[in-house]
């Protein structure tokens, strides 16, 4: 092992993991503007139902979990890797629940949502996913050398 790379593992034990910490804050933008471009539409009545009460548990579920597992990669936990690849299969899964369903769905009026706004959503949505995928991905990486690289320092101690 060179000795940049020795280096550079070593002060993993003593830095916070911030690029995937920053990455899990990215994701939640992207879901707070996601929310926003749904709540801030009032076509008829289409949206006072059960499935946008839900919609708003979850965006808080989310942005809680979200926010808990970005401190958790900040410290190299691998387990919260984990949390944020279910959560960025969630984000993914969520276009096909109201944002196609919105834009799919007439009434008297027109569409209830436009093709615009249904893409934004989606845009939305997506890159929201990729920035926990890539987040998750990241911390797993790191977490493995940082633990190969601790091992290692505990054989060399014995």
């Amino acid at each position: 092992m060179s000795e940049d790379r020795y280096t550079e593992l070593d002060r993993m034990r003593f830095t916070k993991n911030t690029k995937s910490s920053r990455l899990a804050y990215l994701a939640i933008l992207f879901d707070v503007l996601f929310f926003v471009s749904v709540y801030k539409s009032d076509v008829e009545n289409y949206y006072y139902t059960i499935t946008i009460g839900a919609s708003i548990i979850y965006n808080l579920v989310f942005l809680l979990i979200t926010f808990l597992a970005s401190e958790g990669v900040k410290n190299y936990k691998k387990s919260y890797s984990w949390v944020m690849f279910v959560l960025g299969a969630i984000q993914i899964a969520r276009i096909f629940i109201i944002p196609l369903n919105a834009h799919t769905t007439v009434l008297a009026g027109g569409p209830v949502m436009d093709t615009f706004q249904f893409i934004r959503l989606i845009v939305y949505l997506v890159a929201s996913a990729a920035c926990l995928f890539l987040s998750a991905y990241l911390n797993l990486q790191k977490s493995r050398a940082l633990d190969a690289h601790m091992a290692s320092l505990q054989g060399q101690q014995a």
